[in-house]
C-alpha cells in the first residue's frame, strides 16, 4: 500500500506540473490545453513507473529477463512524437506552420512527466517552470496579427 501511495504522489505531481503547461497553452487559445497536457504528463510518468514495477515484480528472473529502461523512454518519445505531429498544420501556398510550439510543449510535458515518475520532483518542477517561462515569453514576444492575418485562419 505504501508503494501505491508513493506512485499516486508521483502521478499527482506529474498532473500538476503538466496542468500548468497545459493551462498556459489553453490560456493562449491553443487546441492542446490543460486536459491534453495533464494526460500526456501523467501517462509518461505512468509508463516510467510501470517499467519500475516490472523490474520489481520480475527481479527474481534476473538471469532470464533483461530490462532496459531506455526502451521506456524511446517508446514514450515515439508515442508522444506521433501525438505531437498531429497538432502541426502547414498551410499550402503560404510559408506558415501552425501548432509547432504546441507539439513541442506536448513533447517536453512528457519529459516532465517522466521526471516526476522517477521521483525527480525538483528537476521536474524546475523544467516545468522553465518551459512555462519559454511559452509565456514566446507569447508576449509574438507580433500582433494584422486584420489580413486573422482572416486567413
Amino acid at each position: 500500500m505504501e508503494l501505491d501511495l508513493n506512485i499516486l504522489l508521483r502521478l499527482l505531481i506529474a498532473l500538476a506540473l503538466a496542468g500548468l503547461l497545459g493551462w498556459e497553452r489553453e490560456r493562449t487559445g491553443k487546441a492542446a490545453g490543460v486536459r491534453t497536457h495533464m494526460l500526456v504528463g501523467m501517462g509518461a510518468a505512468l509508463f516510467v513507473i510501470l517499467g519500475e514495477l516490472f523490474v520489481l515484480r520480475f527481479r527474481e528472473y534476473d538471469e532470464n529477463m533483461r530490462f532496459d529502461p531506455l526502451r521506456i523512454i524511446e517508446a514514450v518519445v515515439t508515442g508522444i512524437s506521433f501525438l505531437g505531429a498531429g497538432t502541426i498544420f502547414v498551410s499550402r501556398g503560404e510559408q506558415h506552420v501552425k501548432g509547432l510550439t504546441t507539439a513541442a510543449s506536448i513533447w517536453v510535458t512528457a519529459a516532465v512527466g517522466m521526471l516526476a515518475g522517477l521521483e525527480r520532483y525538483l528537476l521536474a518542477a524546475g523544467a516545468a517552470i522553465l518551459v512555462f517561462g519559454v511559452l509565456h515569453l514566446a507569447a508576449s514576444l509574438k507580433p500582433a496579427e494584422s486584420k489580413e492575418d486573422r482572416g486567413r485562419e
